[in-house]
């Protein structure tokens, strides 16, 4: 394979979701917030498979979008760039791709040293070497970004990810190539071990591995894996586009306010072409273009009130109950769909309801 390639369709989404997510995680950390008028010293984004910069069609890949959008950022003038406060940090193991994307950068930007924050790129091996790149950058301590963005080879080790969790305010995003969990037992025993965190927590999961369901079982694994470690809150979902195959992503962090940041980024995704995100727990199809306009009081998501349909065999919840279920426990859903997703139900019979106006205190069960 050359240092270039075709930008897959699942690929196109997923930049889509990490332009929107970016361009709201740049302002989160850089500028002040709060009372105090203080934020980090520090904040390191680091992209562990980061490629060539550039695909077939001439279509920017994620180092240069992502220091494109925030040397453009709208609210750059306000974060207080410094090389000393704000690093990027691009890891690619490719002698030849590592080469291009260097010449790319300097290419769309210049000199790297004359910019206004520090851009590192390094030859390297993403699960070998990401830990030993951010201590000798420094970046313990202070809120770090981490992408593991592989195609095919997730081998990030879940020590490296738990390292990440100790700092505040950091998170981590790693994907799963669509030939991830048909390949996983040609991988090798010892690079899963560390994945997730030791062979108990995976061996009985690959029992899996002829079902159509693998990938669902995988993915809520990882997701597991990243709780054990220090990250409180994860989603999980599928990227399904309109042509091609699927992707699969999980995202961790240890706050209620990251996740979302996450999911308003998901609902800023231009979704014209198709591309929809879906819940592992859904396993019914849903048609593309059977989407929610809930500003035009269309109708509801399936996926949704399937979900909701799901929450509530559980046991009876307050409305506030099932908005904290939907932010925290769902893939994409927002505690404001919560309301939209119970009247809808109620309206069809399904529901067991206190009369008078819906409140976050009214108690709700199925029938």
């Amino acid at each position: 394979m050359g240092v270039l390639w075709s930008l897959e369709p699942a690929t196109a989404a997923k930049h889509r979701l990490y332009k929107s997510y970016f361009d709201a995680w740049w302002p989160i950390l850089l500028q002040p917030s709060g009372r105090t008028g203080r934020s980090w010293s520090k904040v390191t984004f680091l992209d562990a498979f980061a490629g060539s910069g550039r695909y077939e069609g001439g279509e920017e890949g994620s180092p240069v979008f992502n220091l494109r959008g925030l040397l453009n950022h709208p609210l750059v003038h306000n974060m207080g760039l410094s090389r000393e406060r704000v690093q990027l940090i691009f890891i690619e193991k490719d002698p030849a791709t590592y080469k291009y994307l260097v010449n790319q950068l300097h290419e769309k930007f210049g000199p790297l040293d004359q910019l206004p924050v520090r851009v590192e790129v390094r030859r390297g091996e993403a699960g070998r070497d990401s830990e030993r790149i951010l201590t000798e950058l420094k970046a313990w301590g202070q809120p770090i970004l981490g992408v593991f963005d592989s195609w095919g080879s997730v081998n990030t080790p879940l020590s490296v990810m738990g390292r990440i969790a100790a700092n505040p305010s950091s998170e981590v995003i790693v994907t799963f190539g669509p030939n991830w969990f048909s390949r996983r037992k040609e991988l090798n025993e010892d690079i899963v071990d560390g994945v997730f965190g030791g062979r108990q927590y995976w061996t009985l999961v690959a029992e899996a591995r002829d079902s159509e369901d693998m990938w669902r079982v995988w993915l809520d694994s990882y997701r597991n894996a990243l709780e054990r470690v220090g990250f409180g809150f994860r989603l999980q979902f599928e990227v399904v586009p309109r042509t091609g195959k699927p992707l699969y992503l999980v995202f961790g962090t240890k706050h209620p306010r990251g996740v979302e940041v996450m999911k308003n980024a998901m609902w800023r995704v231009d979704k014209s072409d198709g591309m929809r995100f879906r819940d592992p727990r859904v396993r019914k199809a849903i048609s593309v273009g059977q989407v929610s306009l809930f500003d035009e009081g269309e109708v509801v998501d399936p996926e949704l009130l399937t979900l909701m349909q799901q929450r509530l065999r559980q046991g009876p919840a307050t409305l506030e109950q099932l908005e904290q279920w939907l932010l925290l426990e769902t893939s994409q859903w927002r505690p404001r769909d919560a309301k939209k997703a119970v009247q809808d139900l109620d309206r069809d019979g399904q529901l067991v309801m206190p009369a008078g106006r819906l409140t976050k205190a009214s108690v709700i069960s199925l029938r």
